[in-house]
């Protein structure tokens, strides 16, 4: 392991990169095909319906203005930039064109308001894709789309002028030439290499006076859009104000939007329940203890019983003043009549804290009063969280050890943990390159295999590690970290008086002791078998879904990050590199289509000496051994081990990197887990917390970690978007690592192989096919576990249609607005495209915990509307004028 902030690898724009080699070979093939019979079956339905408060058309009223949350105002507006961000995505969502948009099962449809159509009409010898404009479209100065623009901005993205300051071009690269069809209306692109992902192309679209000149590209969109082409357009962008303000495009061709005005407030996540409560948000995405709050506010608004004073609205919701006892809060005969100098301070000071948890109280009861008139939207994020294993140098650069780290952990019970609280389905990924609901899905989990302890524990001996292994030597060596680092850190922290490293055993035990006596008895007679998935589910619940998606910005996180995700190196005119940090990225913010390369994060340069923090307090995983069970699988349990492991004198400590911040409660709940779950087999792992603007940039991106936990967004270009993230970097003409988006540093040239064939590739079932084969080979390298899909949590005032948690789809922001109340009696339902796509969901969320389980008219109403409104136009509308265009 490298030493805090010490760069382990470059990233770089372009298709090569490359990581850590494997020590034992590869799988054999059989075990690799992950052509399972019932993929194409299981992809079909979303693990999650969106949950958007659907209304159709007619019962929304006309006007309006709905206040919506950001993280932040935009840097820019131009989504091609580095510093672009999702606040920049979504305006661009709403003003400019995107030629196709995805739908609910994550897959792109071409948007009738801007194509008529658009096919492949020529493979050979070269790739055409012919797409014919709407004849209405037009941008809001009066001039049509046509062929100017699409050539305009393929010269900025193709990356052939370095003058361009891009953040991404995949795809560009490919076109060969564009050109004028039969009129104007028809725009011809040939490419000189095919492209299976071409849809992905020109979403968004820029007007060729933001595209046609290095000068307008890179300075020009930053803080105004002179032309836009959607249902808004931009009015004001007020930095001082944090507001952007967007209204009716005048010139907009299609369905008139129902709103006036969409205003996107920047307003912090730690600052969006006191905004909520204050009626200054209509709309916002918010945290697990937020929507905790909510919950429990409508519950008492409805007549529930609440909790008293002193106690919060619910468990891991929980009010200040929570811990005041009655006897705490009665004034004792010394308090109030105190017999010397000493007891009046005493008491002085406690009324003192009574009046401020009185007050605190006070303020929080008023803001559950504004809470309560808030709705919370749920479904699953397209985005997974993942353990990460830095194959690069240390244990895990041996495949074994990284195969039994995995073989070890019960993802199911993990996934458990955050969503089953939410009421949202808990299944594992079965892939890193699609979700469940996408065409793409398919569960290869199987060519990693389940978890198994008896193998894992064989695994690790056959790579060399055994309880006797580390009694050779101990001079303080970890396995997993450099000897010089780890003497820096204990050296920090025995000046700053804080733990050292060292507590990575007994010391640990004792501070776990606690939180394992939590799930003690769920836990402890299924730590010898195969699976825990039928134990009790644990106590220690989330409070937050876990904010380190790659891409993800939110409050302290450092440097605002692009929406787009690739990270680049900018041309030399910039005089400086320039790089892509994490922002927050939903399906809903992303570039509408899925633009390929849009969601891959970028590394970070070195960070500056005067930047970097100081890791906090390190910290090791208990030491308890399993107990052996009499019902435990002679095939999946294991005896319990003497001891950690160890090899050479050293023994076999991880260390295992998370944030520290108020917002990253659930990684850590979850890495401690995944802590336990190793220890079960052997394994230490050292915990180390540190501040969350430094977790990504200065340790994941860096390299400098064991095991980390961060996520990835779904995208609806695997070949594209996927092979920088697992792809095998390759080593630059300086020694350095070019590593791409691949943190892992894990990767074989038979995975970049796959991917280039699967990208090239314009049979889609074919495609799906290589991709499936390279999720296998990703899985069986054992450098990324795909644990949860994330959840998606949205507070909504409930009048507002439309808009919620949109899980895949894009907004079709002209249906955003406001349920008439005139208009508010039961729908006819009418079948849609997507029909069955809600047959199983999780009941919404709207309803009030004391009403009974069955949904009332008005909910059957609205339900009956995601089938009929919003959605019959984004997506069988679609999907009826798209799918002829697969082709």
């Amino acid at each position: 392991m490298s030493q805090v902030g010490a760069p382990r690898g470059r990233t770089c724009s372009r298709t090569i990169r490359s990581v850590a080699l494997l020590t034992s070979g590869v799988l054999a093939l059989p075990v690799l095909a992950a052509c399972s019979s019932d993929g194409d079956e299981r992809s079909k339905a979303p693990a999650a319906a969106q949950d958007v408060g659907p209304a159709a058309r007619d019962r929304i009223a006309d006007g309006g203005t709905l206040r919506w949350a950001v993280d932040t105002v935009p840097t820019t507006l131009n989504t091609f930039q580095a510093d672009a961000d999702a606040a920049t995505s979504r305006i661009a969502g709403a003003v400019l064109p995107s030629l196709f948009t995805l739908d609910k099962t994550g897959r792109p449809q071409r948007n009738p308001d801007y194509l008529e159509s658009a096919k492949i009409i020529e493979r050979e010898p070269k790739q055409v894709v012919l797409y014919k404009l709407n004849q209405q479209a037009v941008w809001s100065d009066g001039r049509e789309l046509g062929a100017a623009d699409f050539v305009a901005q393929w010269r900025a993205l193709s990356g052939k002028d370095s003058a361009y300051w891009t953040a991404r071009n995949a795809g560009y690269e490919r076109i060969q030439k564009i050109e004028r069809g039969a009129n104007d209306l028809e725009v011809r692109v040939t490419f000189n290499k095919p492209y299976a992902d071409w849809r992905a192309l020109f979403s968004p679209l820029y007007p060729k006076d933001v595209m046609g000149a290095p000068n307008s590209f890179n300075d020009g969109a930053r803080a105004k859009l002179k032309a836009t082409a959607g249902p808004f357009q931009l009015k004001e962008m007020d930095r001082a104000d944090r507001e952007i303000t967007l209204v009716r495009n005048p010139r907009w061709w299609g369905a008139r939007p129902k709103l006036d005005t969409i205003v996107l407030s920047a307003v912090p996540r730690d600052k969006r329940a006191a905004a909520l409560a204050a009626g200054t948000l209509d709309l916002a995405e918010i945290d697990s203890p937020v929507a905790e709050r909510i919950t429990q506010a409508r519950h008492n608004k409805g007549g529930g019983a609440g909790p008293q004073t002193g106690a919060g609205p619910a468990s891991g919701a929980r009010g200040p003043g929570a811990e005041t006892t009655a006897a705490s809060a009665t004034p004792s005969s010394a308090e109030e009549n105190g017999s010397d100098e000493a007891d009046e301070e005493k008491a002085e000071a406690a009324r003192e804290s009574r009046e401020k948890k009185t007050r605190a109280l006070a303020k929080y009861a008023k803001e559950q009063r504004g809470l309560g008139g808030y709705v919370v939207r749920k479904s699953l994020e397209p985005a997974f969280t993942q353990l990460a294993l830095n194959g690069e140098t240390g244990p895990l650069a041996d495949e074994r050890v990284r195969r039994a780290v995995a073989r070890a952990l019960d993802r199911k019970k993990l996934a458990e943990a955050v969503l089953k609280p939410l009421g949202l389905p808990a299944n594992p990924p079965g892939s890193h390159l699609a979700l469940a609901g996408q065409h793409a899905y398919a569960d290869s989990s199987d060519a990693l295999g389940d978890q198994n302890t008896r193998e894992a524990q064989a695994l690790l001996a056959d790579a060399g590690w055994t309880p006797g292994g580390a009694v050779k030597k101990d001079d303080g060596t970890k396995a997993g970290s450099e000897a010089d680092a780890d003497k820096k850190k204990d050296k920090e922290k025995g000046e700053n008086g804080s733990e050292t490293s060292e507590t990575s055993g007994t010391d640990k035990k004792k501070e776990d002791k606690q939180e394992d006596k939590k799930e003690d008895k769920g836990d402890k007679e299924a730590d010898v078998k195969d699976s825990e998935s039928g134990s009790a589910s644990d106590s220690d619940s989330a409070s937050d879904e876990g904010a380190y998606i790659v891409g993800d910005n939110k409050p302290g996180r450092g440097a605002p990050l692009s929406e787009t995700g690739s990270r680049v190196i900018a041309p030399a005119a910039v005089g400086q590199a320039r790089w892509l940090d994490d922002a927050d990225v939903n399906a809903q913010d992303r570039q509408p289509g899925g633009m390929a390369g849009a969601y891959a994060p970028g590394g970070t340069a070195a960070p500056a000496a005067d930047s970097a923090s100081p890791s906090t307090t390190s910290s090791a995983s208990a030491s308890a051994s399993a107990s052996t069970s009499a019902s435990a699988s002679p095939s999946t349990s294991a005896s319990p081990l003497p001891g950690p492991l160890g090899k050479d004198g050293k023994p076999l400590t991880l260390r295992f990197v998370l944030p520290s911040g108020p917002g990253s409660e659930q990684l850590r709940t979850v890495g401690q887990k995944i802590a336990r779950m190793l220890d079960r087999i052997g394994i230490r792992t050292e915990i180390t917390k540190v501040a969350d603007a430094d977790y990504f940039k200065d340790h994941v991106a860096s390299g400098d970690y064991d095991l980390a936990l961060y996520s990835w967004p779904a995208t609806a270009y695997p070949a594209t978007d996927g092979r920088p993230i697992y792809a095998k970097p390759v080593p630059a003409s300086d020694g350095s690592l070019l590593v791409e988006q691949n943190y892992t540093r894990v990767g074989t040239d038979h995975i970049n192989q796959l991917f280039d064939q699967a990208a090239s590739e314009l049979d889609e079932k074919a495609a799906r096919d290589l991709l499936r084969r390279a999720d296998a080979r990703i899985w069986a390298a054992a450098g990324s576990i795909p644990l949860y899909q994330r959840p998606q949590l949205v507070a909504a005032k409930p009048a507002v249609a439309n808009a919620g948690a949109f899980a895949f789809a894009a907004p079709r922001y002209e249906d955003i607005g406001f349920k008439d109340p005139a208009k508010s009696g039961p729908e006819q339902p009418q079948k849609s495209a997507g029909a069955k796509e809600t047959a199983g969901a999780t009941r919404s969320p709207e309803a009030s915990p004391e009403e009974s389980p069955e949904s009332s008219p008005k909910e059957s109403a609205d339900e009956s509307a995601d089938e009929t409104g919003n959605d019959s136009g984004n997506d069988s509308g679609n999907e009826s004028a798209g799918e002829s265009d697969e082709q």
